[in-house]
């Protein structure tokens, strides 16, 4: 990827900014993973949120279907 002259001066003075970082270091801190509780995957958040997110795009969900195959390989 090649970017011009002017671009690359403003990436450059933009990492100098003390402000940038510190902006960069707030987002930092206040990031979180919703599925992490107490250091551990919550499966039933994830679960929750999946379900919720299915019933807001409004996706039907497909019947179940057993496998039939008795020989797979990996």
């Amino acid at each position: 990827m090649n970017i011009s002259d002017k671009s690359r001066q403003e990436l450059f003075k933009l990492s100098q900014s003390d402000i940038f970082k510190k902006d960069i270091n707030t987002v930092n801190r206040q990031k979180h993973n919703p599925f992490l509780k107490n250091g551990r995957v919550d499966i039933d958040a994830y679960i929750e949120f999946v379900t919720l997110y299915n019933e807001f795009i409004n996706h039907k969900p497909k019947p179940f279907a057993p496998m039939i195959n008795k020989f797979m390989k990996l």
